[in-house]
């Protein structure tokens, strides 16, 4: 598995948003100097969490956080970003597949994905700022400001 190009550059570009909540809006300039992301990827991005209204703009202004750093999870922006976790093409062509009805593997791939998932839900942008926030029952993040 692999987190794309876009959803690990939407990770950066939203904390880097709520790291600098009181000077937002920030402009695609601003976001691109701080995060030393290209601004033509920069403005692809943002677009793409505008349309899902994780970021907000105005009239040019530049960009702000949708919501608050807490509610944003990293299991919410890959969804956003990549549609979720692919570990295989069972997840995305699974009523195409010949083999799906015999297949012995499919529910331990789904139970990985399933974990995976649950991980990324845990972590939210508040967690990657350091803002201690409680994670649930049995997760433990992976260090860093992640408790």
């Amino acid at each position: 598995m692999r987190i794309s190009t876009e959803t690990h550059y939407a990770s950066r570009l939203l904390l880097d948003l709520a790291l600098h909540a009181e000077r937002t809006p920030l402009s695609a300039g601003a976001l691109a100097d701080s995060t030393g992301i290209p601004l033509a990827c920069v403005e692809d991005v943002m677009a793409s969490l505008r349309a899902a209204g994780l970021v907000s703009s105005g009239g040019g202004a530049g960009f702000r956080l949708g919501s608050r750093p807490e509610d944003i999870s990293l299991g919410l922006v890959l969804r956003v970003m990549d549609d979720g976790i692919r570990l295989n093409h069972c997840r995305s062509v699974e009523d195409r597949c010949p083999e799906c009805r015999k297949c012995r593997t499919k529910d331990v791939w789904a139970g990985v994905i399933e974990a995976i998932e649950r991980e990324l839900e845990a972590i939210t942008l508040a967690d990657l700022m350091g803002t201690p926030q409680p994670l649930p029952d049995g997760v433990q993040g992976r260090g860093g400001a992640v408790r």
